[in-house]
This record gives C-alpha cells, sequence and structure tokens, in this order.
C-alpha cells in the first residue's frame, strides 16, 4: 500500500500563515509562488524573533503592528531606475513613435515598488516630449512602498547606477536635470510626480481601473504561480487599447500564458509585446 507524501511541518504552517493574512487583511499571497515566499519569510522569523511561522502567524493575527511591517518582507522588491536600459531604448525608440499618434496617454506602471520603474518612464517620456500629454499610474499593494515612491526620494549612493542606465538607455539629457541632492539622497522633480496618479491596486485579487496604451509590469510576474500569471495577463490584455503595448521583465514571457494569442511579439529581446487588433 502507498503512503501519501509526508508534508513538511514548515510548509503546512507556510500555508495557514498565508490564509490567515488573506483573511484577516484581504492581501492575496496564495498565488505567489512558495518558493519565493519562504525566502521571504524566513528572513523575517529572524527580524520578528520568532522560531517558527506558527508563532508569527499568532502574532499577525495578534499584533495589529506586525502585519504592516511583515508586507515589508513579502513585497518590496530592489530595483533601479532605468533597469534593463535596452528596454527603455526599445520604447524610446520603436514604441514611442507609435505613442506620438496619440492626443493623450495612459500608463501603467503595475508593481511599482518604491517607484524607480515610474520616475524612469516620466523622464523618458519627459524627453521625448510626450510627459505633458500623459498620465502615469503606478499601482502597487504596499502602502509603504507606494509613500516612498510619492516622495521620489532615494539614496545618493545609488544614483551612479542610476545616471549609467539612463546614459545607456539612449538618454538625450542628464538624469541630474531631474533631481537635487542633499543629505546624502536625491529628490526627483516635482514637475515629474505632477503626470502620476500612486494607487493601491492587487494584481491578485482587483480588477481593470482603466484603458491605458502601455503597461510595464516588470520582474513581478516571476513571483507569481501560473494562475497569477495569467490573471494579472489577462487584466493587462483588458486594460490596454487597440494594438496597446505590454513591456516585461528580461526573465518573463508571455510565450507559454493562457493570453499568448492575444499578444504579437513586438521587440521580443526586450520583452515588448503588442496587444493584436480586434480583441
Amino acid at each position: 500500500m502507498s503512503h501519501p507524501k509526508r508534508v513538511k511541518t514548515a510548509d503546512i504552517e507556510q500555508h495557514l500563515l498565508i490564509d490567515a493574512i488573506y483573511h484577516r487583511y484581504h492581501y492575496d499571497f496564495r498565488g505567489y509562488s512558495p518558493a519565493s515566499l519562504k525566502r521571504r519569510l524566513n528572513t523575517a522569523l529572524i527580524q520578528f524573533e520568532c522560531k517558527t511561522l506558527s508563532q508569527l502567524q499568532d502574532r499577525v493575527l495578534h499584533e495589529p503592528s506586525v502585519f504592516p511591517a511583515l508586507l515589508e518582507y513579502l513585497t518590496v522588491q530592489v530595483s533601479d531606475m532605468f533597469r534593463d536600459p535596452t528596454y527603455f531604448r526599445a520604447l524610446r525608440e520603436e514604441v514611442v513613435p507609435l505613442l506620438r499618434t496619440y492626443p493623450s496617454l495612459k500608463v501603467w506602471v503595475a508593481g511599482c515598488s518604491a517607484g524607480e520603474e515610474v520616475y524612469s518612464l516620466a523622464i523618458l517620456l519627459q524627453e521625448e516630449g510626450l510627459l505633458e500629454r500623459t498620465l502615469i499610474y503606478a499601482t502597487d499593494i504596499n502602502p509603504q512602498a507606494l509613500r516612498l515612491a510619492e516622495s521620489g526620494v532615494f539614496d545618493l549612493a545609488r544614483v551612479a547606477a542610476f545616471t549609467e542606465n539612463h546614459a545607456r538607455s539612449g538618454a538625450r539629457s542628464s538624469l541630474s536635470d531631474y533631481y537635487t541632492a542633499r543629505y546624502g539622497r536625491v529628490v526627483f522633480d516635482k514637475s515629474l510626480r505632477e503626470h502620476v496618479v500612486f494607487s493601491d491596486h492587487s494584481l491578485a485579487t482587483d480588477s481593470v481601473f482603466a484603458e491605458v496604451h502601455l503597461v510595464s509590469c516588470r520582474n513581478v510576474l516571476i513571483y507569481f504561480e501560473r494562475d497569477l500569471q495569467n490573471r494579472a495577463l489577462g487584466l493587462f490584455r483588458e486594460a490596454l487599447c487597440h494594438r496597446g503595448f505590454l513591456g516585461l521583465g528580461s526573465k518573463e514571457s508571455l510565450r507559454f500564458s493562457a493570453e499568448a494569442s492575444a499578444f504579437d511579439d513586438f521587440v521580443l529581446e526586450d520583452r515588448i509585446y503588442r496587444k493584436k487588433a480586434g480583441l
């Protein structure tokens, strides 16, 4: 007689914790990659001085201050401005000429974290003369990340890498034109933020909120299981206007998704896709 495969206690605890978070706080991590969650939760155990996830779950349910702090471990992704510069060069050279044909533009940065991608796109659009007629929706499930993004403040030590990436993206100006530096920090110009709406949005539970011309969701789907990937891509397809554009991360692809047939490859090497006509 075959015996059922034994499930590790830690895996059961992780499942129960993620369920508890969903039922108490309505944040849905059930479709996230278990391996990715495990790494983040193991780091959180040290920070919260808990020996087990069951202990952490008890604190999450009974200490109101614990969940917002835990959310930092579950969501925040460290990025760079103009990360993968060839992606931004492809947007500049291949996508922007087509975006110019619209009288007004809407862009959705999904999973914006602390705002690096948002400011990168705002600067690119400013350099191309399109920011004045563009509205950028910057969404994330982490309120603290959204507050950081809206502040436009970054550590000065990071700016050298930002500047190099910006130059490699085909920059038409100096990155320093867009920020002021003081006390070891840089603050990006308010004029960039005036074209951005920062808002809480979950790809796991929320629906489409606007029609957009470009969705940029990079290095987010790699943390999702297949069903949640398909849900997110379905939202992007629904949000995109006729022949709109979708940009993914360098390790992400539409190839095996349920939405693959809804898009044409546009600049495949930089993971830029275009919604097919009639969809």
